[in-house]
């Protein structure tokens, strides 16, 4: 995480922004059980998250000058990007449990 994070820090200011409201829409639906965490993720979720994202950045990339399809291919792109990095964490942290369980 911290070398993501940092990789972040690099982001465009308009990129950032848009990374932290996608940040925290996962945050929202980051419980057990939650569809994130699905085997294969639903790909009707993963379009209204990106609805959701987009309505909340809209009006600040449209003054800034982003082209529509582009916003919509980044917030995807990030989404899914999010969605891996929380998946994989996930993976590690039960993956590690498991060890700790083995060893007992």
């Amino acid at each position: 995480d911290k070398e993501f994070n940092l990789m972040k820090s690099y982001y465009p200011g308009t990129v950032q922004h848009i990374q932290e409201k996608i940040e925290e829409e996962c945050d929202l639906m980051d419980y057990e059980g939650s569809r994130l965490y699905d085997e294969y993720p639903d790909k009707f979720m993963l379009y209204q998250l990106c609805r959701q994202i987009r309505a909340q950045v809209e009006s600040e990339m449209k003054a800034q000058g982003v082209p529509d399809g582009f916003l919509d291919e980044l917030i995807q792109v990030l989404l899914c990007q999010e969605i891996c990095r929380r998946r994989c964490r996930r993976h590690r942290y039960y993956l590690s449990r498991e060890d700790i369980h083995f060893y007992k």
